[in-house]
């Protein structure tokens, strides 16, 4: 992960344009149409209990995670991606690290996620964070396709 860098996105970042373009187009080669938002990215950022940090090696977006915080009891990870030639290099765990403690720091309680359990790496990054399995959901991504909740808690 050398040279990588977080940055948190705010509506007024001089580059906040190109990189939801850039994060755009990694959402569309990522995700599936009926799960991307790609179409509603600049929306969802507009919203007061919404973040997104995004990791940048030598100006190239690597990655992202989006985060939302409905009440200071729980957020949740919205969005998790890493582009296919820095996967498995640290960035998501990266990603996903920055973005706990961006909840942590606004005294959120609990943080969970969705994930497909047939994504393997997902889950296990997510679980050596300390994510445990809340419950299954089925026919959550499309008929064929479940997801777990996930959770992880703070006492302090």
């Amino acid at each position: 992960m050398a040279n990588t860098v977080i940055v948190e996105l705010g509506r007024n970042n001089k580059n906040y344009a190109s990189v939801v373009e850039d994060i755009v187009k990694i959402e569309k080669k990522l995700f599936p149409k009926h799960e991307s938002l790609a179409t509603v990215f600049d929306e969802e950022l507009k919203k007061k209990n919404c973040g997104l940090l995004y990791s940048h090696v030598n100006g190239e977006v690597s990655g992202y995670v989006m985060y939302q915080w409905p009440s200071s009891l729980y957020a949740s990870i919205t969005k998790l991606a890493v582009k296919d030639n820095f996967r498995r290099q640290g960035h998501g765990e990266a990603l996903l690290k920055a973005a706990i403690q961006k909840c942590r720091t606004r005294h959120i309680q609990r943080v969970q996620l969705h994930v497909d359990p047939s994504r393997t790496a997902a889950l296990a990054l997510y679980q050596k964070l300390g994510f445990k399995i809340d419950r299954l959901i089925e026919g959550y991504y499309s008929m064929t396709r479940d997801a777990y909740v996930m959770y992880v808690e703070f006492t302090d």
